[in-house]
């Protein structure tokens, strides 16, 4: 009898501690500007970040570095980068993307999304996922989507 009681109390109480998900910061560090220099064709991937960061001249001419969202725009899948190819390439409908992000190939209706990115004082680079900004709205434009190198 005593059992019973005290499993339907511990039963009970493990309704007063809800189910909780831990999600990771939103915003987080990566290291210093150094760490990705110009040489490195390879982007840097974060995989439980869900990011890529990319130092590229591809995109505007200037030598910046910015956070690159794992997500295609198709569908929500994960492109792999082909070094031998030097592209994005989602497994799940053949969308190709640049270094840079910028879609080329495949249903993929526009770039990647790119995830907030500054120099903290600290001197290290500072990535903000809460922050999304979209090519196609210009929105690669503003400064906190890229560092310059």
């Amino acid at each position: 009898m005593t059992a019973a009681c005290g499993a339907m109390v511990l039963g009970l109480a493990r309704f007063m501690f809800p189910n909780t998900l831990v999600e990771p910061p939103m915003t987080f560090k990566i290291g210093p500007p150094s760490d990705y220099p110009p040489s490195r064709s390879r982007p840097s991937s974060r995989p439980k970040r869900g990011i890529w960061i990319v130092r590229s001249t591809m995109y505007n001419g200037q030598d910046q570095i910015v956070a690159i969202s794992t997500v295609c725009t198709h569908l929500g899948c994960t492109p792999n980068w082909l070094e031998g190819e030097q592209k994005f390439k989602c497994p799940c409908h053949g969308s190709g993307f640049y270094k840079s992000g910028v879609n080329f190939e495949g249903p993929a209706p526009r770039p990647l999304e790119r995830h907030g990115l500054q120099l903290a004082p600290d001197g290290m680079l500072e990535v903000d996922k809460s922050k999304k900004f979209q090519e196609e709205l210009g929105q690669w434009e503003d400064g906190t989507s890229f560092v310059n190198s």
